[in-house]
């Protein structure tokens, strides 16, 4: 499974439309960095269906997820939900990177390095 097309519910298509159009400030944010710089030449998507989730970044090529972790992720239950849901992504050969909201609102040039340095060493 590891290089298969992920599969997705048809009607989150509809769901990453509408939070598209209605980003969090982090989101938007770092949405200006990708979308601007095509990070060593690779594209990256907003808000992208996968299984029964969508992630917030996705590069195709890389197969590679970056995640924004908000207030609403520093809670022990949507830790446990993250963790379950990025595993299952996993299975399809996807990494993930995480950031801290708080990290891309007070010092987006560290993620961009991080970012980076990931692509590099994927």
């Amino acid at each position: 499974t590891r290089n298969k097309i992920i599969p997705y519910r048809k009607d989150l298509k509809k769901l990453a439309r509408e939070l598209r159009k209605n980003s969090t400030l982090s989101e938007v944010l770092l949405w200006c960095e990708l979308k601007n710089r095509q990070i060593l030449g690779y594209q990256f998507h907003r808000q992208v269906p996968m299984l029964d989730y969508i992630v917030d970044f996705y590069c195709h090529e890389l197969r590679l997820v970056i995640e924004i972790d908000g207030e609403s992720h520093n809670h022990e239950i949507s830790v446990k939900r993250d963790s379950i849901r990025q595993s299952r992504i996993e299975e399809y050969g996807v990494c993930f990177i995480r950031f801290d909201d708080l990290d891309i609102k007070q010092n987006i040039s560290w993620v961009i390095e991080e970012i980076t340095r990931s692509i590099e060493d994927h």
